[in-house]
Parts: structure tokens; C-alpha cells; sequence
């Protein structure tokens, strides 16, 4: 009994890595972009949304820096659309 009240204690927090300045972070730092089933790129502020996920910092230099290098579309393997890009910079502002 004791032992499983000190693993639980000591549990590691979930690691990712942001995919514009490629630091690894707590995975509630970062923020997560979805591409859904449906085919739509989404901010998901849950953090379990279905589908292919991107991790980002929640500054807008990583977005800026995803998006200049193309990151962002080769990780959801998708275009982004301008209005989309402008989009996903409103969101992360807020």
C-alpha cells in the first residue's frame, strides 16, 4: 500500500515538444492545433480532441516561426489556408 502511494506521487508529467522552437515542455504549457477527421485545423484548448495534433508554445513568435517555416502544414499534413493563418494568430492572442 505504501508503495503505490509514493509512485502516484512521484508521476511524471506528459512531455512535448513545440514544433517551431523545438523545446520540450510540460504538455499543458503548450498549446495544441488539431487537423480533425473532417479535415479541419482547430485550437484544442482540451487537449483531447480526435485527430492529427501539432504542439506550439503560446507566444506568437512560435506560431509565426511554424508557420514561416511551414512546420505547422507538415505536421498536420495539410495547406493552410491564409484566412486560417490569420485565424490560429487571433486565437493565440487571446
Amino acid at each position: 500500500m505504501m508503495k503505490n502511494q509514493q509512485i502516484q506521487g512521484n508521476k511524471k508529467k506528459p512531455q512535448r515538444t513545440c514544433i517551431a522552437c523545438r523545446n520540450m515542455r510540460d504538455k499543458q504549457e503548450l498549446c495544441r492545433i488539431v487537423r480533425t477527421p473532417a479535415g479541419e485545423v482547430v485550437l484544442d484548448h482540451s487537449g483531447r480532441m480526435a485527430g492529427r495534433g501539432a504542439y506550439l508554445c503560446r507566444s506568437a513568435a512560435c506560431l509565426q516561426k511554424a508557420l514561416k517555416s511551414r512546420a505547422l502544414e507538415r505536421a498536420l499534413k495539410q495547406p493552410l489556408s491564409d484566412e486560417l493563418k490569420t485565424k490560429l494568430q487571433e486565437e493565440l492572442n487571446q
